[in-house]
C-alpha cells in the first residue's frame, strides 16, 4: 500500500468505526483460510464485517471515534468484527470463538463503553434487535387478545345461556 491508499484506508475505517454499533478485536493465529472466510460469511450473514488491517492502521482509524479506547488490543495478529446492531458481531464472533479455539476474542468496544472479553460475551448474551422486537410486540398483543376474550366472553355466554332455553322450550 502507498501512502494514499493507506489514508483512504484509515479514513473509510474511521467512517465505519464511528457508524458501527459495536466493535471486538479478536486473535486469529492460526486460522485456516477456509475458516477466516467461514467467520466472514456468517458475519455478512448477521449484518456484520470482519476485517484484518494493520493494527497502526486501526489505531489511527479509531482516533476521534467513541471507541478511541481500545487502541491498546491491537497487538499481534488481530482482526475486527463490527456491525450497525450491537449485538450482531459480538454474538457471531463468540459463537465461532466457542467452536474454534484458534480465535481469541481480545475485547471491543459499544459506543464510548470499552469491553474486555468478558463484557463481549455478556453482550453477546443478550437478545438480537430482532429477537427484542418480537418480543415486544407479543406483548404488546398478549394483553389485546386478553381483553378481546375478555369483552366477547359475556356475549358468548348469553348466547349459550339463549340456546340453552331454546332447546328447552323446544323439548317441552
Amino acid at each position: 500500500m502507498d501512502r494514499a491508499e493507506k489514508r483512504e484506508f484509515v479514513t473509510e475505517l474511521n467512517e465505519t468505526f464511528k457508524a458501527s454499533g459495536a466493535i471486538v478485536v479478536a486473535r486469529y493465529a492460526g486460522l485456516t483460510v477456509a475458516q477466516m472466510n467461514d467467520l466472514r460469511s456468517k458475519m455478512r450473514a448477521q449484518g456484520g464485517t470482519v476485517k484484518v488491517a494493520k493494527n497502526r492502521l486501526a489505531q489511527i482509524a479509531l482516533q476521534g471515534t467513541d471507541a478511541e479506547t481500545i487502541q491498546g488490543l491491537f497487538q499481534g495478529q488481530t482482526l475486527i468484527a463490527y456491525s450497525t446492531d450491537p449485538i450482531a458481531a459480538p454474538k457471531v464472533a463468540n459463537d465461532f470463538a466457542k467452536g474454534n479455539d484458534k480465535l481469541v476474542i481480545l475485547g471491543g468496544a459499544m459506543g464510548t463503553t470499552a469491553l474486555d472479553a468478558e463484557g463481549v460475551k455478556a453482550l453477546a448474551a443478550l437478545p438480537s434487535l430482532d429477537e427484542l422486537r418480537g418480543k415486544l410486540v407479543g406483548m404488546i398483543q398478549t394483553p389485546a387478545t386478553r381483553i378481546a376474550g375478555v369483552v366477547a366472553a359475556p356475549a358468548a355466554q348469553l348466547a349459550r345461556v339463549f340456546a340453552a332455553y331454546a332447546k328447552k322450550d323446544e323439548a317441552a
